[in-house]
Formats: structure tokens, C-alpha cells, sequence
């Protein structure tokens, strides 16, 4: 009998929760929508998904001890998944309306607005994968599912070796920006794999295959 890698997405209050372990359900995990600290340390993995503003999103991360839980998790090198806002906020910062705010500093860079004709970024989208890529394999010249208006557009990570450089994904809607990172125990992608039909749940697959 082969066993299912248990996944918890993070439940603080983010919308369209349900549609995200659904498609970690396809890709053959067992989930839980918790934000219970055992329940989330001790998980394979962990999806922390993010709709909305940024600043509302880590204050509401914040309400249920979110930022531990993540450091704590990839402390111990344990897999963590960003998406959409999810992954916004693991950088030091976001600028939105010229306020800035503060992210979880979990990698260097800041997220700001698009500089494109149109906004939001609504649609389907290709992608630039990483060389090496474990997220895009087999998958890399599939489109994606993106809604958003911010975006990091830099990546300024210096890796010290025998640690791996991060694998950096982009895509283009006005600008270039950041599509997805493959940081070690830590992964985020600016669209939604949720709702990017056969080739999301793919790249999840892909995910619970490094666990």
C-alpha cells in the first residue's frame, strides 16, 4: 500500500482555501486545513496560500502564530509551498498604494505593482522554468493560471556553497517578474496551481515528490 505524504494548508483566513486541498488531494496527498501547531509542524509539508493584500495577509498569519510556524518549519528543512500572496510575503517587504509593509523576510527583495498596460494580471500565462527545475519537470512549456497586480521582480538571494543556488521561474506581463522560486525547503509560485487545470496539479505532484 502506498502511502500519501500528509500536507496541512494553513488556515488563517484566506479565501478559496477548498479549491487548493482539493488539488493537492489529486495530486495524492492527505490534507488538512489546520493552523493547529502540531498539526502543522508535524505535516510532510506545509501550503500556506495567500488572496488579498499583502498586508492584510501577514497580519492575518500573524493572528494564528504563522510566521513561527513557517520559520520553524524550514528550520528543521521541512517543505514549505507558497502561493499567490502566500508567496509575496516571504519576501522582506511589499509596496502597496506607496505604503510599504513588512513580509516575513524570508528571502530578500521586495514585492511591488506591476508596470504594465493592464492590471490585474488575469489569465493564462507561460513560463520561463529554472534550469534544474523539480517543480516544471515534464511540464515546463505548459501555461498557468495567474490574478494578481504585484509581483517581486528581482531575485538578490546569495547562496554560500555547498548550498544550491535557487531555482528561479519568471514570466512576463509588462515586466518581467518572479513566477517561482525553488529555495531548498522553501517553494512559491506567483499563480495558482490550483486553478491551473492538469498542469498544476502536475507541479504539485512534482512538490510532494521531494518530500
Amino acid at each position: 500500500m502506498t502511502v500519501r505524504p500528509s500536507v496541512a494548508v494553513l488556515d488563517y483566513g484566506s479565501g478559496n482555501v477548498h479549491s487548493a486541498v482539493q488539488a493537492l488531494e489529486r495530486a495524492g496527498a492527505d490534507v488538512t486545513l489546520t493552523a493547529d501547531r502540531e498539526a502543522v509542524l508535524s505535516a510532510d509539508g506545509l501550503l500556506v496560500p495567500g488572496v488579498g493584500a499583502f498586508s492584510s495577509v501577514v497580519q492575518q498569519l500573524e493572528q494564528v502564530g504563522g510566521p513561527a510556524l513557517i520559520d520553524r518549519r524550514l528550520s528543521g528543512g521541512r517543505p514549505v509551498l507558497g502561493i499567490c500572496v502566500g508567496m509575496q510575503v516571504m519576501f522582506d517587504s511589499g509596496i502597496e498604494g506607496g505604503t510599504r509593509h513588512a513580509g516575513l523576510a524570508q528571502w530578500p527583495g521586495e514585492v511591488v505593482e506591476l508596470d504594465a498596460p493592464v492590471l490585474p494580471h488575469i489569465g493564462w500565462n507561460t513560463v520561463h522554468a529554472g534550469e534544474g527545475s523539480k517543480l516544471f519537470e515534464g511540464i515546463a512549456d505548459e501555461r498557468f493560471y495567474f490574478v494578481h497586480s504585484y509581483a517581486a521582480t528581482d531575485w538578490s538571494l546569495e547562496v554560500i556553497k555547498p548550498f544550491p543556488e535557487a531555482v528561479v521561474t519568471t514570466a512576463e506581463h509588462g515586466q518581467r517578474f518572479l513566477a517561482a522560486v525553488e529555495n531548498g525547503p522553501l517553494s512559491a509560485t506567483q499563480f495558482h496551481p490550483e486553478k491551473s487545470g492538469e498542469a498544476g496539479i502536475t507541479l504539485l505532484r512534482n512538490w510532494l515528490a521531494t518530500f
